[in-house]
């Protein structure tokens, strides 16, 4: 088996790389913290410069890389396999605000709910009694005993002393199989987090933009509720993309957070049915329809492939910049499902 050797220059280590490797997994192995988001090509955090080298670039949405950042140098570490010794750079943060580092902790199931038909709440406490750090929109590698690990975004605002998480049930994935049918409060787990890029920039002072598609609601949830906590004041327009009236959840909540602030609305969006008060039709369609230009905005997106995708596209049209695009695909990667 090939072994490759990869330079990582913010991390100053010459990393190595297996065979059919990606960059960013051999790094994340290696305990780096290496910027990424969905792992599966598709929301551009993981972006790099390769300074040296070769790599074989796997799919990955021309949205995340275009064919002139390729031209330009530039790569996604999770899409990346080495075809030579290389050395690479991540693109530099946009936000001065500090990032946790990512740590493992032990901890428990402390609650458990239904929100929908196939969407549970669980919240998770550490055992320890630690605290709970993290930056809005980022996410955990959530280990239950007996299954696959999975990365659930967490949905309350940073310093609770449990983490809250939207666990859909996804057909025939074992793990949100035992999470619906089998967890239980006391059942123990560990965590990997904080993870992802797709956070909120607290010091952006323009209008911000949210489209969430089902359980996508989760990190899209943190990112409101902390921008409202510190006194963000811009313009925050919220689009809820939901497939019937029964895959809606916390509209009420976000009904009462806009009652109590004036520069928070929140438009929920039904694709298959037509039911009042709601919007029927794509949720990305409502969006284009009630805005015209991102130019100076923030978009966090948060969702399914097809949606992620679509909103990209669409807000990318509408002058938003690449660079002010949040996105978090919720996509399991190597095609494994829940």
């Amino acid at each position: 088996m090939t072994t490759r050797f990869v330079d990582i220059r913010q991390a100053r280590v010459s990393l190595e790389v297996q065979e059919g490797q990606t960059i960013l997994d051999a790094a994340l192995a290696a305990g780096i913290p290496y910027p990424h988001g969905c792992r599966s090509g598709r929301c551009g955090s993981c972006k790099s410069r390769l300074i040296e080298g070769e790599v074989e670039l796997l799919q990955h949405s021309r949205f995340a890389l275009s064919e002139e950042e390729k031209a330009d140098g530039l790569i996604l570490a999770c899409r990346a396999v080495p075809q030579t010794d290389a050395a690479v750079a991540w693109l530099g943060s946009d936000d001065d605000d500090a990032v946790e580092a990512p740590r493992r902790v032990e901890a428990i199931v402390s609650g458990l709910d239904d929100l929908t038909h196939d969407i549970k709440l669980v919240r998770i406490s550490p055992v320890d009694g630690s605290p709970l750090l993290f930056t809005a929109g980022q996410y955990a590698q959530v280990g239950f005993d007996g299954v696959p690990a999975r990365s659930y975004s967490m949905a309350n605002r940073h310093g609770d002393d449990s983490l809250e998480f939207h666990i859909r049930k996804v057909p025939g994935g074992v793990t949100s199989q035992h999470v619906h049918e089998a967890l239980k409060a006391g059942d123990k787990l560990t965590l990997e987090f904080p993870l992802g890029s797709s956070y909120l920039r607290q010091h952006h002072s323009g209008p911000i933009l949210c489209i969430a598609g089902g359980s996508g609601l989760a990190p899209i949830k943190s990112i409101v509720e902390t921008a409202l906590a510190h006194g963000m004041k811009q313009p925050i327009h919220v689009y809820f993309g939901a497939r019937g009236a029964r895959d809606l959840y916390l509209v009420e909540h976000f009904e009462t957070l806009a009652d109590r602030h004036n520069n928070l609305s929140f438009t929920a969006v039904l694709s298959d049915t037509q039911v009042a008060p709601h919007r029927h039709g794509f949720v990305t369609d409502a969006v284009a329809e009630d805005l015209a230009d991102f130019d100076g905005w923030k978009a966090y997106v948060a969702g399914p492939p097809p949606m992620v995708d679509a909103a990209m596209a669409m807000a990318f049209a509408r002058g938003l910049r690449p660079e002010d695009m949040h996105a978090d695909v919720f996509f399991t990667p190597e095609g494994q499902e829940g």
